[in-house]
């Protein structure tokens, strides 16, 4: 396989072509090598449209979900950033790429450890990984005074958990995919002041939950 044009075919057909416009966030697809955070078994498969299994049950963004989220942030080179699943690494590494830190964490040890890993092997430092359950909020990893410029959830939530828009700092923006299969919401949350937010909804997509994702009350019958 030629990777460089199995990348650029990527940028050019499933990208560009999904409203990711902004050339520097397409300059970043070819400089952090996404074939780098794909398991051995799946790399043929790193610049297809589609989710690749990583372990334990989990799986990697398409890449043109994962470029439209590095594009609708807006990241700033002084960011401090908040992932919510670090999975491959992947998604951490072009964050980290355009910020100053990011704090990642992950479910599973065993994702994590690989993420790591990953990450050092491309040279990425500004990168720290915990291991826990982040779900419904952060308070176990993170002080309730620390505030975050970006916060990013990687995988879907049935509702908003509200503890999230406590970590961000004003002016900060934070990305979820917000609902149930098959109508979830990518909304961008923005904090235009200590106490006030605003949401957006970008597109419509279907993302596996978070483990244990705080459940909206159901009615039943």
């Amino acid at each position: 396989m030629d990777i460089e044009q199995a990348r650029f075919n990527m940028v050019e057909q499933q990208i560009r072509t999904w409203e990711v416009l902004d050339q520097s966030v397409l300059d970043l697809l070819f400089t952090v090598k996404r074939e780098d955070f794909v398991p051995a078994a799946y790399r043929s498969l790193a610049f297809v449209d589609m989710e690749i299994p990583i372990g334990d049950g989990q799986t990697m963004m398409e890449p043109k979900l994962e470029a439209r989220i590095i594009q609708e942030l807006a990241l700033k080179p002084q960011d401090h950033v908040l992932e919510i699943g670090t999975g491959s690494g992947y998604l951490s590494a072009l964050l980290a790429s355009r910020t100053a830190k990011v704090a990642s964490i992950e479910y599973f040890q065993s994702l994590a450890s690989s993420a790591a890993a990953r990450l050092a092997a491309a040279g990425i430092g500004n990168v720290e990984i915990a291991v826990g359950d982040a779900a419904k909020s952060p308070a176990a990893f993170v002080p309730a005074s620390h505030k975050f410029d970006v916060i990013v959830l990687t995988g879907s939530v049935p509702v908003m958990p509200a503890a999230y828009l406590e970590y961000l700092a004003a002016g900060g923006r934070m990305f979820a995919i917000v609902g149930d299969a098959p109508a979830m919401k990518a909304m961008l949350f923005s904090k235009t002041s200590e106490n006030n937010s605003t949401a957006v909804e970008l597109f419509e997509t279907v993302v596996a939950p978070l483990i244990n994702a705080e459940q909206p009350s159901r009615f039943s019958f």
